[in-house]
């Protein structure tokens, strides 16, 4: 069993590497199972996420960058954004400060210190403008 963060981790390598070959994000997940791949199920879910709801999530990070377009984006900071956007859209049990910080953190440890900037800027303006409540807030 692996954790969230590695899950999230694997989600989004799965994400890249269908965004990189241009190959539906599932495909991808049943090519890593035939090559003997385990794939831990918050990963499957996350990438099932992504994937069933990618023109959403592209819309609306589209609404909240400014001069960017998705495809001027980083291939792996665009993968990063959706996994957490999917976290704040359709996962309100986790708390939004945590998809927020693992996104970053994973464009710290994975991409460029100004990648988690700009990760954190966008993910910050969503949550703030959408008022994405944190379930711990509602306690």
């Amino acid at each position: 069993m692996t954790s969230r963060r590695e899950a999230r981790r694997q989600a989004i390598d799965v994400l890249y590497q269908a965004d990189v070959t241009e190959k539906d994000p599932r495909i991808v997940l049943v090519e890593w199972r035939s090559a003997g791949r385990e794939i831990d199920p918050f990963a499957e879910e996350l990438v099932d996420g992504v994937a069933a709801n990618r023109s959403e999530i592209d819309s609306i990070l589209l609404s909240h960058v400014e001069n960017w377009s998705l495809e001027r984006m980083a291939t792996l900071d665009r993968n990063i954004l959706r996994v957490a956007v999917y976290e704040l859209v359709h996962r309100p049990e986790t708390p939004s400060s945590v998809a927020i910080s693992e996104a970053v953190e994973i464009a710290k440890r994975l991409s460029t210190e100004d990648s988690s900037r700009f990760v954190n800027g966008i993910l910050g303006k969503f949550a703030r403008e959408s008022a994405v409540e944190d379930p711990a807030d509602s306690e």
